[in-house]
């Protein structure tokens, strides 16, 4: 990790003096990032950190669109009324290819510039003929995740999916069943948004399968009920309990041992890094060469540090 925050420390540097250097050149740029979240994730405040701080230090107006309800029809409309209001650029998640592909790629037919975020693959970029992909690539995440816990003594699990609907995050699930040589089968379940219906499934599940060896969460969403619900049951740090992405709860269940890791696909840098590399593809006309993959990283309880510090604002 602490290399980590020193190549960021690295990579950062230069885009903070960028500022100064591009004064007169595309003073007027604005970009418009649409989530496919709804308003009761609070693991998208870190995008929103992450774009604020990048339009601050590039100069350049950002704006955060997304469904309240998470619904993928919505964010598809919000997609054509962010191209009919003519921006620089999109940066957008691709949650549901099928569903806002067709958006998409139209903005891009209109000339407007355009970054995929967090959700989709580097394949489906191109194919939507956007500029690059900027996150974290689900299924090898995931298998890296199952080879670890088959190393740690893992035989089965369940996945509990709060994202059902989005197709490429349930990559995380059978990318952790392949790292364990097993099928995914029955192990991923759908456990909606809801954080009551949430405990209340993993307890259901947990109580079905009771030879279940690991959890393996898809996010705060799901981490924080799941957390609930192994501490009603008395497994508490008992059951091998791995999980995506950050958040308070999250950072106190691997401090205390409830939770084996976390795996941080740095949200911060998906939306900051898109802003930063619009503004210079704007005003300079230069764009990196490959895709950017921001995670995955392991977060453990010997590697807090700033994780623990900046849990829910940067990380």
């Amino acid at each position: 990790m602490s290399k980590l925050f020193a190549t960021a420390a690295i990579v950062a540097a230069p885009f903070m003096a960028t500022t100064a250097v591009a004064e007169g050149h595309g003073d007027d740029l604005t970009y418009i990032l649409v989530s496919h979240a709804p308003d009761s994730d609070s693991w998208w405040n870190t995008v929103k950190n992450g774009i604020a701080l990048a339009g601050d230090q590039m100069g350049v107006t950002v704006e955060y669109r997304n469904p309240p309800t998470g619904d993928l029809a919505d964010m598809a409309r919000i997609i054509e009324q962010a191209a009919a209001s003519q921006p620089d650029g999109i940066i957008t998640t691709l949650a549901d290819f099928d569903v806002l592909s067709g958006p998409i790629s139209a903005a891009v037919d209109q000339g407007i510039d355009v970054i995929i975020m967090n959700s989709g693959t580097p394949e489906q970029t191109r194919e939507v003929g956007a500029l690059m992909f900027v996150g974290q690539p689900e299924y090898d995440a995931g298998l890296a995740a199952g080879q670890r816990a088959a190393g740690d003594g893992v035989e089965s699990f369940v996945c509990v999916n709060h994202v059902i609907s989005n197709t490429v995050v349930a990559e995380r699930c059978r990318g952790f069943a392949d790292g364990l040589g097993i099928d995914l089968g029955d192990s991923m379940i759908d456990a909606g948004q809801d954080p009551a219906e949430i405990k209340n499934r993993v307890i259901a599940y947990l109580t079905a399968n009771p030879e279940t060896d690991a959890i393996l969460t898809l996010g705060p969403t799901s981490a924080d009920p799941t957390l609930l619900a192994v501490e009603e049951m008395g497994i508490a740090g008992d059951i091998y309990f791995g999980t995506f992405d950050l958040g308070e709860n999250i950072v106190a269940g691997i401090k205390d041992g409830t939770i084996q890791w976390g795996i941080d696909q740095q949200p911060f840098l998906q939306a900051y890094l898109p802003v930063v590399v619009l503004a210079n593809y704007d005003r300079y006309g230069v764009l990196p060469g490959n895709n950017i993959n921001s995670g995955p990283g392991f977060v453990t309880a010997d590697a807090l540090g700033k994780v623990e510090e900046f849990a829910g604002e940067f990380r």
